[in-house]
């Protein structure tokens, strides 16, 4: 079974919001058209306390039951299987999706018997990566779809190194039209 992980599509991840990442809202098109090529499709969300020692490194962004931290209107929300939140804590920053609180997700995906595990979303550097890494250390086939992944950096060298670090650690960088 392969399932889709689509990382913190949220409003305030996109233009107009607390924590816009330039163009992320690009990636949605390109994510609804992959949806339906999966078994399962899961999401990610930021939901931090208003309160947070997270906001020390980052501006306020994704609260707990705000806008900024719903998924972006355009996302073809009924398409989703599960939703995972994360970063829910005083204390913690929630990069990874393997953090989510309401649900274990890598009990989750073993249970549903997932063995691969695509990834989207926004951002590469912060928690696609860390959901990435967080997978493969607990033993699932990695792809990350590089098309639909909205980045922080605009260097292509700067993305590259970024890319080049996960396939390292063993995920596999691919495009939507190869799947």
């Amino acid at each position: 079974m392969k399932a889709l992980l689509i990382v913190d599509v949220q409003n305030d991840f996109v233009k107009g919001g607390t924590l816009a990442v330039e163009n992320a809202e690009e990636v949605v098109p390109v994510i609804n058209k992959l949806m339906d090529k999966f078994d399962l499709v899961l999401a990610t969300q930021d939901w931090h306390p208003d309160e947070s020692v997270h906001f020390d490194k980052w501006p306020a962004h994704c609260v707990a039951g705000t806008y900024g931290a719903e998924l972006h209107p355009d996302l073809h929300k009924e398409k989703i299987d599960q939703s995972f939140l994360k970063g829910t804590g005083n204390k913690d920053d929630g990069y990874s999706a393997f953090e989510a609180i309401n649900v274990d997700l890598a009990s989750y995906l073993r249970d549903k018997k997932v063995s691969k595990l695509y990834a989207c979303g926004i951002a590469l550097e912060f928690c696609v990566k860390s959901s990435a890494l967080d997978a493969l250390k607990e033993g699932f086939k990695v792809f990350l779809i590089r098309d639909a992944i909205a980045t922080f950096s605009r260097e292509e060298e700067e993305i590259a190194r970024e890319y080049g670090e996960l396939e390292k650690a063993g995920a596999a960088v691919i495009s939507s039209n190869q799947i």
